[in-house]
């Protein structure tokens, strides 16, 4: 790292390794689930879930390893690809996910006596 990094600098850093780390899961939760519960669920197919997050897990992977510093038009260009990167994820776990789960079959650790909790 540079010396010149100052704490807010290491706060995005660590934001942006965070930020990985959520799209990794992402990624992988998505190789888990069955193909027929994409379009089960009325989501789109598998495979494009697997392209979105697999280009926002390498996104996010090199602005985690290789923060940018300074300002410059390419550069305000490149740091917003780890935000849409972030989004897709997070569209991921809060729609996608939840809906694919349910039909995943006989796997819903969720479930108590009753039903569903």
């Amino acid at each position: 790292m540079n010396a010149s990094f100052n704490l807010l600098q290491y706060f995005f850093w660590l934001l942006l390794i965070i930020a990985f780390v959520v799209e990794a899961w992402a990624l992988f939760d998505a190789v888990r689930q069955p193909t027929t519960a994409y379009a089960s669920a009325g989501k789109l197919t598998k495979r494009w879930w697997l392209i979105i997050l697999g280009v926002a897990t390498v996104v996010g992977l090199a602005n985690a390893a290789a923060p940018l510093n300074g300002i410059s038009p390419i550069n305000l260009l490149l740091n917003i690809l780890p935000v849409v990167a972030f989004i897709a994820a997070a569209v991921y776990h809060a729609d996608v996910r939840p809906a694919v789960r349910e039909y995943r079959g006989g796997q819903g650790g969720g479930s108590g006596p009753y039903g569903p909790w």
